[in-house]
């Protein structure tokens, strides 16, 4: 996916190009993992939108649920979102800051002589 060590690091350019394209990405799955959060707890726990869009983002925040649920696919659900949450938050730091830490290595590694 990136250049090997012994090709030249990429211009400023194409790096910004890159992060834009990581941080897209780490975008789309957040809103698909919020899209899917907000369908659960309103179906499941017949949550209204609104309340179903705060429960979501309070869980994908790391901040905690709002609302206890009550039935029991709704607190399977539930737990098993808090997880994928947890799991995401995991992803999407890595896709963001993975561009940055390659192109560190890339430069300390490169050796401008060959070329």
């Amino acid at each position: 996916m990136y250049e090997p060590k012994h090709v030249r690091p990429i211009s400023t350019r194409h790096f910004a190009h890159r992060m834009l394209a990581h941080f897209c990405v780490s975008q789309a799955m957040v809103l698909a993992a919020l899209m899917l959060g907000m369908t659960g707890f309103h179906t499941l726990e017949s949550l209204p939108w609104l309340d179903s869009f705060l429960e979501t983002s309070m869980l994908l925040g790391g901040m905690g649920p709002i609302h206890t649920p009550v039935t029991e696919t709704g607190k399977l659900f539930a737990g098993c979102y808090a997880l994928l949450c947890g799991l995401l938050f995991i992803v999407v730091a890595g896709l963001i800051i993975a561009p940055v830490v390659h192109r560190i290595l890339h430069r300390l590694h490169w050796d401008d002589t060959t070329e």
